[in-house]
């Protein structure tokens, strides 16, 4: 039997996830030299190197990856026995690691808010980002529920729609096309479109919306890592943008951007709560996932009617 440690095993975890010794022990609140001895002494038992050292940065070996492993499943193991124990003792507490894609921050605090009503006594740790890290996430096993547009098909998952998710196309409100109606897509043709990066679900619609048309998507597009920056630079009219109509509710409240009435749009997608199925639920995220399937999409904005 191999001698280790938990905290030699979550100083491999963390190293993973921030990349360098200094960013694992804030993580952890040690000394850098303290992580350093951990991962010493994890490979003087181990008998092989666990990461690779340069300057930008450690990165994980072959031996380092299969302690990695071993540790999220340990540390699921651990997390789930504690809410298990605490279902036993008659306690309604728990924890809950929520990662959410970065669309779904503008109604996810609405949502926990809603929840702690209900839950008072479960502590819920949100993460937000991109649809890589939170898909990342999951398969690492750093957090145990998450709310995106479409399920990862490379990982076993359990998944639930809890709404709708409409993608629109926005403008300022004195662009040329913002009063007409039943606009064709080659009616576009000109516009500089603005868009999220690769790899994010809106960019996906907007290819797929675009096929037909793929002079839309030419060496006149404009490629933004967030909806923020993008809403920006629709407003300073730098072109027009397909986003998440929930992310632009005060916008348009406001009179600053305008929805165009593009034909085949709104491009209706979906809203989904994930799980590893691979897992079995605590109690905290049976009743989280409940919360949502029952009162979720009371808490998604309300696309306004033209």
């Amino acid at each position: 039997m191999i001698n280790l440690t938990l905290r030699q095993l979550r100083s491999v975890q963390a190293i993973h996830r921030h990349g360098t010794i200094s960013g694992a022990a804030r993580t952890l609140g040690l000394t850098s030299p303290a992580i350093t001895l951990q991962i010493k002494q994890l490979e003087e038992t181990l008998g092989l190197a666990l990461f690779d050292r340069s300057s930008g940065g450690m990165r994980l070996k072959e031996a380092g990856a299969c302690v990695l492993a071993a540790a999220n499943v340990i540390d699921t193991a651990l997390h789930d026995m504690e809410a298990e124990i605490e279902a036993l003792k008659g306690l309604r507490r728990g924890r809950i690691r929520l990662g959410v894609v970065s669309t779904a921050k503008y109604f996810a605090p609405s949502v926990l808010a809603a929840f702690a009503d209900e839950h008072p006594d479960v502590d819920v740790e949100l993460t937000v980002g991109n649809k890589s890290r939170i898909f990342d996430e999951l398969r690492d096993y750093s957090i145990d529920i998450a709310l995106m547009g479409q399920p990862p098909r490379d990982l076993p998952v359990r998944a639930s729609v809890f709404g709708e998710h409409p993608l629109v196309i926005v403008s300022r409100p004195d662009h040329r096309l913002a009063s007409q109606h039943k606009i064709a897509r080659n009616e576009l043709l000109g516009e500089r479109m603005i868009a999220r990066e690769r790899g994010s679900g809106t960019r996906r619609s907007l290819e797929v919306f675009t096929r037909d048309v793929p002079e839309l998507l030419d060496d006149r597009l404009l490629e933004l890592d967030s909806n923020e920056t993008i809403k920006q630079s629709v407003m300073a009219g730098l072109g027009i943008a397909l986003i998440s109509a929930h992310t632009i509710a005060t916008e348009l409240d406001l009179g600053r951007l305008v929805v165009l009435d593009v034909v085949g749009t709104p491009i209706r997608r979906q809203w989904f709560v994930v799980t590893r199925a691979d897992r079995t639920p605590t109690p905290a995220e049976t009743a989280f996932w409940q919360f949502l399937l029952r009162r979720g999409e009371r808490f998604l904005p309300v696309l306004p009617k033209s």
